[in-house]
Parts: C-alpha cells; structure tokens; sequence
C-alpha cells in the first residue's frame, strides 16, 4: 500500500501535506473552521502547484499520459499528491460539520453515524471510482498469524489501560467530556459509542489518512502526520488536559503495528481492549463503588 515514492519529490511534498494535516487542529482544536477551511485549500493548492511545475519541466507526465501508458503497459500509475490530500481533505471535512462532544440520545449517535460513516465511505468511493484506483483498503486478515509478541501486546495494552486511565480521567476531570451514565440503557449505549468510534479510527486515520500518506513519504514520516490528525480528533471527543501524552504514542503505536503486521483486525482489536477500559473507567468515574476494580 505504500505505492511509489520518489526522494526528490518527498521534501517538496512535504509542506503541502503538513499544512492539510494542520488544518485538523484548526477544526477539532481551535475549532476554527474557516482556518481549516483555508489551511485544506492551501495545502491542497500548493501540492497541485508543485505537481503542475513537475510537469512542465519534463519531470513527470501529465496524468492523462500516466494513465494511458499505465494502460498500454500495465503499470501502476504515479500516485498523485493532489488527489491524495483532496481526499483526506474530503474525509476532513465531513467530520468537521458535527460537533464531536460525546453525546448518546438518538440524534447524536445518527450524526455520529453519518459523519463518520461518510468520512470513510466517501474518500474510498471517490479513489476507487473516480480516480480508479485502490489508494485505500481494508486489509482485515494479517500476513500471518499472530505470534507471541502480538498476543503478549494485547495483554500488556488491558494492563497498561488499567494502571494509567482511571489516574489520568479521574484526576484531571476529563471524564466530565463524556455524559452521565447512571443507568443500563445508558451504560449500553456508551458501550456501543465507544467501541464503534475506535473502530472507525483505525478505518480513517490509518487506512486512509496513513495509507494515502505513506504513498508519498517515508513511515516514519507518514505517521507523524496521521498522528496529528488522529490526536486532534481525541481532543475535540475529550482527551484533553495531559491526554496528548497517551494519545500521541497511542497514535503512533497504531500506525506502527499497522506496518508490521498489515492487519486491520490486529489495530482494531488493540484499539478495542484500550476502549474497553476506557468505556470501564468512564462507567466507574461517574459511578464510584459499580466496578470497584481499579486503583483510583
């Protein structure tokens, strides 16, 4: 999925790229929206510039000619850095017209639903019919099994979450983001809101913002990218105070195993056991004595 990349083109790249990548903060940070609005624009702007004058210096071929000669002589085609920062910008933009407070009535969970739906749906439809190509996937089995270092990390992550998230909601307030859940039907629709909101990180931030990325810019680099537009949208759900602490190596752990393991179920389950003691922890902050199973 990485596709080609280019080390002339990479440090070019890079200043467009950050500045789609910025424009996250801007909505679910700042909540500005009109500075990521420009921040998208901008940033998408500049990577069409710095691909129009590529062109016109005979350093790559005009997409039309890419596209004939990748079907004359089967070959994949360049990607396009414009097209890929459009469409994280798409992704971008359809969760930023819903406010992310965690909310669990009916109305918000459908706007949840459709936003963040879209926000997958939408950039995946876009690369694989309009542009026709296969820029995102789901790779939901790994290469091959989980060996013991997986299964030992999936231990580690319920053990780390236990020891570290009742100190960090409980002592810094941030359980308060989250509503009140003083009864079953409640705790069950928390239950729910949570682990379907971290399964659909791992479909955006990873599969999409990541693997678009990654076709233009080294690993290393492509997740320091995804990672500022995954933390920023925890900040706006409501892991702020200290939460960047967690949540930036959270981020980069996830595009990390997603390189080595290439398991889209492999991320979704470490996301879903960290969830399960956040959902734990959350139920325990605005219940003191329910699950009297941790240490604050």
């Amino acid at each position: 999925m990485s596709g080609v990349r280019r080390d002339a083109a990479v440090w070019p790249g890079l200043a467009p790229a950050l500045i789609v990548c910025a424009a996250a903060p801007a909505f679910f940070v700042l909540r500005i929206a009109w500075l990521g609005w420009v921040l998208l624009a901008v940033g998408i702007g500049a990577a069409w510039f710095i691909e129009r004058g590529r062109s016109r210096q005979g350093e790559v071929v005009s997409v039309g000619a890419r596209r004939s000669t990748a079907r004359a002589i089967g070959i994949r085609q360049e990607p396009s850095l414009t097209r890929d920062l459009a469409l994280i910008a798409l992704g971008l933009l359809i969760v930023s017209v819903i406010p992310l407070a965690a909310e669990l009535d009916n109305p918000a969970m459908l706007r949840f639903t459709l936003a963040l739906g879209g926000a997958v749906a939408a950039p995946y439809l876009v690369s694989r019919y309009v542009f026709r190509d296969r820029a995102i996937s789901f790779p939901w089995r790994a290469r091959r099994p989980w060996g013991r270092l997986q299964w030992s990390w999936l231990i580690a992550v319920l053990i780390l979450g236990w020891l570290i998230l009742p100190f960090y909601f409980i002592t810094s307030g941030v359980y308060q983001n989250w509503p009140v859940v003083d009864s079953p039907e409640l705790i069950a629709r928390l239950f729910v809101g949570v682990g379907a909101v971290g399964i659909w990180d791992e479909l955006f931030f990873i599969c999409t913002v990541f693997a678009l990325l990654r076709r233009h810019f080294p690993d290393a680099l492509a997740n320091a990218l995804q990672a500022i537009v995954f933390v920023s949208f925890l900040w706006e759900l409501g892991y702020r105070a200290w939460g960047p602490v967690l949540t930036i190596p959270f981020a980069l752990l996830q595009g990390f195993i997603f390189l080595r393991t290439h398991s889209l179920a492999y991320v979704v389950t470490v996301h879903l056991l960290f969830d399960a003691v956040v959902f734990a922890v959350l139920v325990h902050a605005h219940n003191p004595g329910l699950l009297p199973i941790f240490l604050v």
